[in-house]
């Protein structure tokens, strides 16, 4: 151009800003400078792209020239601070905001919203109530920026959860008073920010059908999120219902309802979605590839993890940190092992806690303290307590359990819950009453309403004959109120999905499923099953005990599928069980012979990893 007024040089700076091009906007902006004084579309195009060094320099310049009083300068001068000051609290912003001459709506916005990224929800919460009061009026952006900041204001716990979900019901009567229930992406917020809060699957249902015929994939895609990890089956219902609303689907979309699929105890739904993906063209992107390796692995299939794995042209960390994982919740320590070291990546720290989980998995206690110990020479990767955790792990499973807490009495950093909860774990299986005491203690302390201290505390006492100790465990844990999550196992046979308690009291069919069991008990006997009493919790006569192990919800799992097994609808020679809690050794042994006897792979995946029991033994050689 022979000639550049201040339109020409704001609009390229601005340009720039759009396409998120900062360099060249700033250097473009001190180009200007010679030239040409700015105007106040000028710094507000510049502030856009600036972080808080450049921005302060900025700042500077419309101090001198009198434009810092400009709501338009003033409105980006907020939003470059909040942006920008995660640690300084938006201090500075807050400052720009009170000394604003004039305010119109953009700069109540820009405020909320910056309490709102800063994790200062209750600020953000206070400023709007301000605002209302005042009657600057509010739009749609206020409301977005405003149920964010109801999900960040530290609304956590039974009685936190309800002033949030008080408050959250407040904006929502707003919303429908003012009109603005029919903008998809309010409502879209508020169902998220509910579902945040606690507010049950069906409450943030209802909310999301009221916009019915307006809802987008951003939409669906939230109400899919949020159902995914409550209930996998729903999720994939509402899948279904989605793919008839002639919506474009997108990978964010499809990544969500593969993390549904880990859910289910067979892989044949994750295979289904991963079909569709596919048919629809993203073959080979990354995203969905890493959910597909996870999806596959959390529902028994390892071969088709590494089949998707082995076919993907890039990968990132999530790639192999994924099959690094999948290895490792199926015992497969040594395939893992090689893995890590065929890496053309330099490993993060969540690398180094996947190998050191498979090496604990697998017994590799030399393999895993040769990690652990060059991590930080070999990656520059300085151990957390997710790394100490995995230590104390692999050397508790093998037994050696006063090197394990040797090892977490000379920890630079204070353990944490998951620390203890791995001692404690390799007490119980090996029987060290004394030092579980003491990392039950630990437990407790941290995590007083964390049942799993109590409950493994309780179970040690029991295996060795301190019924009374036990009992006192239990008292103290009715006393605080603590809620211990119940043993529950899931097995699909054809397209339902059956859940089943221990003792099974409410399957309509229970009496021939306790049929089937005490007819295969009565065969296991005969081949050597000898139920493990010593694991009873109660002290009660030998045949109660024996009673009481038999009912166990896997066990229960196992009967009505072979009930099943003549079914069409039954599929294939694997049953598949999934479990909330770790199997126990009585039913790991049942387990173990049962495969044997029925002449059928058994996959149980219960809260730690897969077992694969086949011909009479199982995947982990014992070792869990």
């Amino acid at each position: 151009m022979p000639e550049r007024n201040l339109i020409s040089w704001t609009a390229l700076i601005s340009g720039y800003y759009q396409h998120n091009q900062p360099d060249k906007c700033f250097k473009l902006f001190s180009c200007m400078l010679c030239h040409h004084l700015p105007n106040e579309f000028t710094f507000a195009s510049v502030l856009g792209s600036c972080d808080r060094h450049r921005g302060q320099q900025v700042h500077g310049l419309a101090l001198k020239t009198s434009f810092d009083e400009h709501v338009y300068v003033g409105n980006s001068l907020i939003t470059m601070y909040c942006k920008n000051d995660a640690d300084d609290h938006t201090g500075d912003g807050w400052l720009v905001f009170k000394n604003l001459p004039v305010r119109n709506l953009i700069s109540w916005n820009s405020m909320i919203r910056g309490f709102q990224l800063c994790n200062q929800g209750d600020r953000s919460l206070q400023l709007f109530s301000e605002m209302h009061r005042t009657g600057v009026g509010l739009d749609r952006v206020t409301l977005l920026g405003v149920t964010a900041s109801i999900s960040c204001s530290g609304y956590i716990g039974e009685n936190g959860g309800l002033l949030g979900l008080e408050k959250c019901c407040q904006l929502h009567c707003l919303v429908t008073k003012m009109g603005f229930l029919w903008e998809v992406e309010v409502v879209t917020a508020l169902v998220k920010a509910y579902s945040e809060l606690g507010a049950g699957i069906d409450d943030c249902y209802k909310l999301f059908s009221e916009i019915n015929g307006n809802q987008d994939i951003v939409s669906w895609t939230g109400i899919i999120t949020i159902v995914a990890d409550r209930d996998p089956k729903q999720a994939l219902l509402l899948f279904c219902q989605l793919r008839r609303e002639c919506l474009d689907l997108d990978r964010y979309t499809y990544s969500i309802v593969i993390k549904a699929c880990a859910g289910f105890a067979s892989a044949r739904h994750c295979s289904a979605i991963h079909s569709l993906v596919l048919k629809c063209g993203f073959n080979g992107d990354l995203v969905l590839s890493n959910a597909l390796i996870h999806a596959y692995a959390r529902s028994g299939s390892i071969t088709l993890s590494e089949h998707v794995f082995d076919s993907m042209d890039t990968r990132d960390w999530i790639s192999w940190n994924s099959m690094l994982k999948a290895y490792a919740i199926h015992g497969q320590g040594r395939e893992a092992l090689k893995l890590f070291a065929s890496m053309n990546i330099k490993p993060d720290p969540a690398t180094i806690v996947a190998v050191l989980t498979a090496c604990s998995h697998a017994g590799l206690v030399d393999q895993g303290t040769e990690i652990f110990e060059t991590m930080f020479e070999k990656y520059e990767i300085s151990p957390q307590n997710d790394h100490f955790a995995c230590m104390v792990d692999i050397l508790g499973r093998a037994g050696r359990i006063h090197e394990a807490e040797a090892f977490i009495n000379r920890m630079p950093v204070k353990p944490d819950p998951v620390v203890w909860s791995a001692l404690l774990g390799a007490c119980r299986k090996h029987g060290e009453m004394k030092i579980a005491e003491t990392a039950s203690m630990q437990l407790m302390e941290l995590e007083p309403k964390n049942s799993l201290g109590y409950i493994i505390m309780s179970n040690i006492y029991s295996s060795n004959g301190s019924f009374s100790d036990a009992a006192l465990i239990r008292k103290e844990l009715k006393g605080f109120k603590v809620r211990k999550e119940p043993g529950l196992s899931w097995i699909e046979v054809g397209n339902e999905v059956h859940e089943f308690a221990a003792g099974g009291q409410f399957h309509p069919l229970k009496c021939a499923i306790y049929a089937e069991l005490e007819g295969l008990i009565r065969n296991l006997k005969k081949i050597g099953y000898v139920p493990e009493i010593s694991f009873a919790l109660q002290d009660m006569e030998e045949e109660h005990k024996q009673e009481q192990l038999y009912y166990h919800s896997e066990k229960l799992a196992l009967a009505f599928a072979l009930i099943n097994g003549g079914n069409s609808c039954y599929r294939g020679p694997i049953t598949r069980i999934m479990k909330n809690i770790r199997i126990c050794v009585d039913c790991h042994n049942f387990m173990k012979l049962a495969s044997d006897l029925v002449q059928r792979e058994i996959v149980v995946r219960d809260s730690n990893r897969f077992h694969h029991f086949r011909k009479g033994v199982c995947s982990c050689n014992d070792y869990w």
